[in-house]
């Protein structure tokens, strides 16, 4: 198993938000984590990932955090960072490098172009991944990328960073239908090349689809299983 999570209890400033968690995720898995608003689903990923300390409970996680990616969230400051998009997929490559030998290689390059060419955003390596200022007299800015095309860079990020698992959290909030489709084209894809995926979804509809697993955290009880257990026991 690469994680494994028994008996968790989550909670901000002495408030439980989410207890009784149990799952486990082996290689190649492809696990989608659901449930309603506030139930503590964003904070169990930050939990693995020790960004956020749980209330109680065990987390082992057999995977070295240099061959894990994550893609956060999206904020308005990161939509408008002025870089291009193959520097900001590059960037995942950070999380490898050492301190003395800060420059990237030709692997890691390379690596950097596959991805971009896997989540169809080759075309678009060069664009300015954010607001990009014009060279008018009058001084405006304007986006080369849309949001679709963002989020499908920063999943390319992730894949960079990652060796073995991309934990995802909800990576197709505000998309539009056509561009929630190329998300998880490209995230399915990325799973049947062998890393696994845990993602935060609202889309139980989809998420049933695409994944092999759903872990649906509700406020009194949990459950944990195979897609199509899920859709057989599907908690109300």
């Amino acid at each position: 198993m690469q994680l494994v999570v028994k008996n968790l209890e989550l909670g901000y400033d002495g408030k439980t938000i989410a207890k009784n968690i149990s799952f486990s995720v082996d290689a190649g898995d492809y696990l989608c984590i659901v449930g309603e608003n506030g139930t503590g689903k964003s904070t169990l990923l930050k939990a693995v990932l020790k960004l956020h300390k749980q209330v109680s409970g065990e987390i082992t996680f057999n995977v070295a955090r240099t061959e894990v990616g994550y893609l956060p969230q999206q904020d308005d400051i990161q939509r408008d960072f002025p870089a291009s998009v193959k520097e900001i997929v590059m960037s995942g490559c950070l999380n490898q490098c050492k301190w003395w030998n800060p420059f990237y290689t030709k692997k890691e390059r390379e690596r950097v172009m596959q991805a971009i060419e896997k989540v169809n955003m080759t075309a678009f390596a060069k664009r300015c991944y954010g607001a990009k200022r014009s060279n008018t007299s009058v001084t405006t800015c304007y986006r080369e990328l849309s949001g679709g095309q963002q989020q499908r860079v920063l999943l390319a990020r992730a894949l960079v960073a990652a060796q073995k698992m991309i934990f995802l959290d909800e990576p197709i909030a505000g998309l539009d239908p056509n561009a929630t489709q190329e998300m998880y084209k490209a995230i399915n894809a990325i799973n049947k090349d062998g890393m696994t995926i845990v993602m935060v979804s609202h889309d139980v509809e989809t998420a049933t689809k695409y994944a092999s697993h759903i872990l649906h955290i509700g406020k009194d009880k949990c459950f944990f299983g195979k897609v199509d257990e899920y859709k057989v026991g599907k908690l109300k």
